[in-house]
């Protein structure tokens, strides 16, 4: 609601995040959605071909601390190589049930913050660096630590003591964290960190890593499905049960995922555009600045800067460094 008006979704996520979605047909999904098909075993319907196929791929509940533990490790590792952080920096991990999200970062000032990982439903394991990054390093603690540390305890600036979630800072702070597990573990370092740690941790069978990676990629270009589910949705265009179906038809999301969505989008609303719209800004915005697969090391930098200091969306494309 603004001046009482409730706002359509577009109206709301320029309002709030200073951004707006790009809108996609059914046209747009159904050519992915082809792609996907020839890339995947088996036949019959392609939801239930992806989630049979994904299904080989979930970490085992007794390996989850042990395959999380290693990710962790290792992105801190590579986060503190580029980005100089206070040494007493650091964050603890829970488990928790019954939340709309998969995971949330609760940061708690001093430098430390409180990770919770959803288990309501399986975890697969490629969310075991995706969640390291994006909650920790170089995600939502480490940004969340240098704003602390450049801004309110190097400036003086004590109202960056306080992070409004509905504003255009969290289109910076979730489109980094996403475009951070890219720049932490590029695609073929990721790969065969994945080969080497993450699938043998989680008892899987890293000779099937790169083709489950390869079906992720192609999965990517299905990430603006559930934006525009959320937007019919909240615009009136279609009730619950039809974005729901909309989130399994082109979004390939298992039903118990798909209500999950729906209860996100319930509580977040336009937010969700933060993660991929986030993202690709973001990485544009490394791009422009030199951030390149050419120069990893200037694309850290490009990244730490951007983390370090006060940023709206309409500044991404002029980086300081």
């Amino acid at each position: 609601m603004l001046q009482g008006r409730r706002l359509r979704f577009d109206e709301e996520s320029r309002a709030l995040y200073d951004a707006v979605a790009p809108t996609h047909d059914e046209g747009y999904f159904e050519a992915s959605l082809v792609a996907l098909g020839e890339a995947l075993p088996g036949a019959g319907p392609l939801p239930e071909r992806y989630e049979a196929y994904r299904s080989r791929f979930v970490i085992p509940a007794s390996r989850l601390d042990a395959v999380f533990t290693a990710a962790i490790g290792a992105s801190r590792e590579r986060t503190r190589t580029h980005v100089v952080l206070p040494e007493d920096e650091r964050f603890t991990v829970e488990y928790v049930t019954d939340r709309s999200w998969s995971g949330y970062n609760w940061y708690q000032g001093d430098y430390r913050s409180l990770i919770q990982v959803n288990t309501d439903l399986p975890i697969h394991v490629d969310r075991a660096v995706d969640l390291a990054c994006h909650e920790g390093y170089p995600g939502h603690h480490v940004y969340n630590v240098l704003l602390e540390h450049h801004l309110v305890r190097g400036r003086g600036w004590v109202e960056f003591t306080v992070y409004p979630l509905f504003s255009p800072q969290s289109l910076i702070a979730e489109g980094t964290a996403n475009a951070g597990i890219d720049v932490a573990f590029p695609r073929a370092e990721r790969l065969a960190f994945e080969q080497a740690v993450v699938f043998p941790a989680a008892g899987l069978d890293p000779g099937e890593a790169a083709r489950y990676y390869d079906v992720l990629g192609l999965m990517e270009r299905l990430s603006y499905a559930g934006n525009e589910a959320a937007r019919r949705y909240l615009d009136g265009v279609c009730d619950a049960e039809q974005a729901t179906r909309w989130l399994e038809r082109y979004g390939l999301y298992a039903p118990a995922r798909a209500a999950q969505r729906l209860r996100f989008v319930d509580q977040y609303r336009s937010y969700v555009i933060n993660y991929n719209l986030g993202k690709d800004l973001v990485l544009a915005h490394l791009r422009a600045g030199g951030g390149t697969d050419a120069d990893p090391d200037r694309r850290w930098r490009v990244f730490a800067d951007l983390i370090s200091s006060p940023r709206v969306p309409a500044t991404l494309a002029a980086p300081s460094c």
